[in-house]
């Protein structure tokens, strides 16, 4: 990536399409989500075609173990093991969910001891400042 660092300090990422398509590359821990994203999008792979390309490198998310990651988050933050692959998919989304202070958590109304209670009722306790879950009946808080 055109800066200087030792071996030990390099990560080893695997971006795998919605396609399937994969590529390798290797970046500084340092390395923010968005400079990787820039990166990618000026290093196209060839193999990858033009057809799945973005515009612009902005639109470019990544993300890991499920989570999408934001542009300031560095690999060195995420604790990845240095001289093993990480595989991480590649996507386009112009816009991401606002980022929290630590893990967002789904607390499952119809888990919470209400047998017998219809979704409806169940749904219509929700608290409406929470934003919809997996299902009518659940919420992220």
């Amino acid at each position: 990536m055109g800066t200087k660092s030792s071996p030990s300090d390099i990560i080893n990422l695997k971006l795998i399409l919605v396609s399937g398509k994969t590529a390798e590359f290797q970046f500084p821990s340092a390395t923010t989500a968005l400079d990787v994203a820039k990166y990618v999008f000026e290093n196209w792979p060839e193999d990858w075609g033009n057809e799945e390309k973005a515009d612009r490198y902005e639109v470019l998310r990544l993300i890991y173990q499920g989570r999408f990651l934001h542009g300031n988050v560095t690999l060195s933050a995420l604790r990845l093991q240095q001289g093993k692959t990480t595989v991480m998919h590649l996507i386009q989304r112009e816009h991401l969910p606002d980022s929290t202070n630590g893990d967002q958590k789904r607390k499952h109304k119809h888990d919470n001891n209400q047998e017998g209670t219809s979704p409806d009722a169940i749904a219509s306790n929700t608290n409406t400042n929470s934003t919809p879950g997996c299902c009518d009946a659940c919420i992220i808080l």
